[in-house]
């Protein structure tokens, strides 16, 4: 199991949302560039950063701020947030970062989402995030009328091979994954699947790793000691 460290950016700082909401954000960890470099050191194998501005304003608005993480991290870097066009994924890319979360567009815009997979299918990840099982986009903020195993089905015809799975209800909550929810995508579909929300300490990780889940972001728990990465990593 490889668990992916969150650094969530509002305004250049740490932060975590509860449930996705913006108007409960909190302050986490150091500066972004000190926090990168804390995880390393614990022994992350990859690093999950969101622009959180970007997410929910449509643009990459901590481009500047991402690149620099990038160019200083050693270990993979994962990007997420305000991914919207061709050249938001070429700057990225150039800039260092490993594998990019298409959210909002990968929904909205098909065929965007099928150029970014036929020029950049190695370093493309789509992220979809549900609640009560339909597709959330818009930072969170505005929730669709499709369900998130037929929008996976979808995109895994379209050559899409990882998927980000958030459940927005335990995201920021620490009150577990929704391992059903995962189980029924895994056998849903062929793609990798990224498990995200609600995680709360190791014995979670674990039952995770045994339905089938390689990996795993983490954010609050990790910030409050709940879950390790030293020697977490398998």
């Amino acid at each position: 199991m490889k668990i992916l460290p969150a650094i969530d950016l509002i305004d250049g700082k740490c932060v975590r949302l509860y449930q996705g909401d913006f108007n409960q954000t909190t302050n986490v960890g150091a500066d972004p560039e000190t926090q990168l470099q804390t995880f390393i050191k614990d022994g992350a194998e990859i690093v999950h950063i969101v622009d959180l501005d970007g997410a929910r304003n449509g643009e990459a608005r901590q481009y500047e701020l991402i690149s620099k993480l990038c160019a200083q991290s050693t270990v993979p870097i994962q990007v997420g947030g305000g991914i919207r066009s061709l050249e938001t994924i070429e700057n990225l890319i150039q800039a260092g970062a490993d594998r990019l979360v298409l959210g909002t567009a990968a929904l909205e815009d098909e065929a965007f989402l099928r150029e970014a997979i036929n020029q950049y299918q190695e370093h493309i990840v789509v992220g979809i995030d549900a609640k009560n099982g339909k597709v959330a986009t818009q930072g969170w903020e505005t929730v669709s009328e499709i369900d998130y195993i037929d929008f996976a089905k979808k995109i895994e015809t379209l050559g899409v091979q990882t998927i980000v799975f958030t459940d927005i209800s335990r995201d920021g909550t620490m009150s577990g994954p929704n391992v059903e929810a995962l189980k029924t995508l895994l056998e849903a579909v062929t793609c990798k699947i990224v498990a995200s929300g609600g995680i709360k300490d190791n014995a979670d990780i674990e039952a995770l790793e045994e339905i089938g889940i390689e990996e795993a972001i983490v954010g609050k728990a990790i910030y409050e000691g709940k879950v390790t990465l030293k020697g977490a990593t398998t």
